[in-house]
């Protein structure tokens, strides 16, 4: 039996376009927070649920589980040349935003290594071009003299840092990133997400 509204009843506003940028904004955080807990394989459908849409919504949104990973990894990406373009930023805030989604997202470790790694040449061309924006955002705080100023040494500590971000909590991995960046001696600002 179909219900039909009663008169005093209302339906929920169409939002139209506000609707569909809300969407997939909800669907990229839960796609952050279901990639972390568990893994890049983990079922499209629980990335849904997670941000309160049905599974139609996220393929109009995402065709495919590559364009999910893309649309997390962009705004990771984003995040990180936002907290290095900000006013008054330093590479220690830069960092400690790089390093917040370290300890979020496997997916983002790995395209961080993206130099090495082989595979579907598009894809590869489109992680290193991710990649390189990131080192473009910290690079823009290096001064002459910096410890991580020589050519490679910037992309390497961070390569080196990611590989020891590992445990099962967030907490665990935040610990171990700090602990090696300090290691390397360089100074992380607060491990966060950009608000800009």
């Amino acid at each position: 039996m179909t219900q039909h509204p009663m008169p005093d009843e209302r339906r929920p506003a169409n939002d139209g376009p506000k609707a569909a940028a809300r969407n997939r904004a909800a669907l990229v955080t839960a796609a952050r927070e279901i990639y972390a807990e568990y893994g890049l394989d983990a079922p499209l459908s629980a990335i849904a649920r997670r941000a309160g849409v049905g599974q139609g919504v996220l393929y109009r949104h995402f065709p495919d589980r590559a364009a999910v990973a893309t649309a997390v990894l962009e705004e990771n990406v984003r995040q990180v040349e936002q907290a290095a373009a900000a006013e008054d930023a330093t590479l220690a805030d830069a960092l400690g935003v790089m390093t917040w989604h370290l300890t979020e997202s496997a997916a983002f470790i790995g395209l961080l290594h993206v130099e090495g790694a082989g595979g579907r040449s598009d894809i590869h061309a489109h992680a290193l071009a991710l990649s390189e924006r990131v080192e473009r955002g910290l690079r823009g705080h290096l001064t002459d003299g910096h410890r991580l100023s020589a050519s490679d040494d910037l992309m390497l500590a961070v390569a080196m840092v990611s590989g020891a971000v590992t445990g099962p909590t967030r907490e665990d991995r935040e610990r171990r990133a700090l602990a090696a960046w300090r290691l390397l001696g360089v100074e992380v600002g607060p491990v966060r997400p950009f608000n800009g």
